[in-house]
């Protein structure tokens, strides 16, 4: 039984840009010194939280400048606000383009907004890299060659809950709470694919709107249907609730969160941790709330960015983690590319990484592109919340990963 619960809301469609340095450049002459990096965030709108991505980028661009820049260039990032409409999405990217005469866009967030732009940063020849969305569509190595993903793909994600399920929970009851978008029906499509013929288990899976205000009645229904295993698929504060409801109605399941909700500061403790304690989850980069990595070195590198560069009310939010191993990751293809800024060269060498491994991505996890293969992350592993960090187990996950989508 498929249940879809929807409330209309109100898209506010905001052209501002992240803040008034962005703003001010755009008029302003554009040097040959520079690297001129666009990008789409919503800074406001129901997915503001994943605003912290940009956020952390534009910081990261500030360290680097501080260091003397790239190859001796200084770097312009100018982030714009879609406020994830993806019609925004394309007179943004436009004017990006055709105005600020960027040399590629960066890590904009979403799929709809990357989808809606693609067709045009591909016709104009204008890199599109990684972007901030598991879409395999956004990773179509021949179709469209100036598009490249970057983090590993939602489907793939799926199909790892998929198969952990079938090995440690055989015949097991199943219920879904998913996100009504393209991010959701990815990974649920993911996890019905895994699954294959035993898709029969799953007894219920409700859609949810972003701005969903029924959340306590969705859980109730899947709490009644008898499941053994609740899988959650969305945003860390939606997760946030939704695990928090269950312990209140007494439900105790097994419960499996996506990614992008494993985040202990965002997701696990305003949950409660004794109630988060024993969620399923994947990973690809470390928590920076979890205890585990206070004694890392690039996790001490990160908090002495955040203190001295992006002077937040909290170091210890995922999303902005994902910015900074990102922007890290942009900042080594610029480099490879040496004197020659075109965007021809910026492309061949986003699609020439070999065994890059950002420096806050969990051990043994790295980047490898080529000119067929536009999914630059293809490993993540499985982790447990034990109540006050993330547990690994099991070795790193690849053979979820496929290439169908670099065609």
């Amino acid at each position: 039984m498929r249940v879809t619960g929807r409330l209309l809301f109100v898209l506010i469609v905001a052209l501002a840009s992240l803040g008034a340095m962005s703003e001010q450049r755009s008029d302003q002459p554009t040097p040959d010194n520079e690297i001129r990096i666009g990008n789409l965030m919503p800074y406001s709108g129901p997915l503001s939280e994943f605003g912290a991505i940009g956020q952390a980028e534009a910081a990261y661009f500030d360290m680097v400048n501080d260091h003397g820049g790239i190859n001796g260039r200084k770097v312009r990032f100018i982030s714009r606000d879609d406020n994830s409409d993806p019609t925004v999405a394309l007179d943004l990217t436009r004017n990006l383009v055709e105005k600020d005469d960027v040399h590629l866009m960066f890590g904009s967030f979403g799929t709809p907004g990357n989808l809606a732009t693609r067709w045009y940063l591909n016709e104009k020849k204008v890199p599109q890299l990684f972007v901030a969305s598991g879409d395999e569509e956004l990773s179509q190595a021949k179709a469209f060659p100036w598009t490249m993903g970057w983090q590993p793909p939602f489907r793939s994600e799926g199909r790892i809950y998929a198969n952990y399920i079938q090995a440690y929970y055989p015949h097991r009851k199943i219920v879904v709470l998913w996100q009504n978008d393209q991010f959701g029906r990815a990974l649920l499509k993911g996890i019905e694919e895994g699954l294959g013929n035993l898709n029969r288990l799953i007894l219920v899976d409700i859609a949810f709107d972003i701005s969903d205000e029924h959340l306590e009645g969705h859980v109730s229904i899947l709490k009644r249907a008898g499941a053994d295993v609740f899988v959650f698929l969305g945003v860390p504060s939606t997760a946030a609730q939704v695990i928090k409801l269950a312990a209140s109605l007494n439900w105790h399941p097994v419960v499996i969160v996506n990614d992008a909700s494993a985040s202990i500061a965002n997701a696990m403790a305003p949950a409660g941790l004794q109630n988060s304690a024993g969620v399923i989850s994947t990973a690809f980069l470390k928590d920076p709330s979890d205890p585990a990595w206070k004694d890392d070195p690039a996790m001490k590198d990160w908090f002495a960015f955040m203190d001295k560069y992006h002077h937040v009310e909290s170091t210890n939010n995922s999303a902005a983690l994902y910015g900074y191993a990102a922007a890290e990751a942009l900042t080594q293809v610029l480099k490879q590319c040496g004197d020659d800024l075109s965007r021809e060269n910026i492309m061949r060498q986003a699609a020439s990484l070999q065994d890059y491994h950002p420096s806050v991505a969990l051990p043994n996890i790295g980047m490898n592109t080529s000119p067929d293969s536009y999914l630059p992350i293809k490993q993540m592993r499985l982790v447990q919340f034990d109540g006050r960090s993330w547990q690994p187990f099991g070795a790193v996950i690849e053979t979820a990963f496929s290439e169908g989508a670099a065609r």
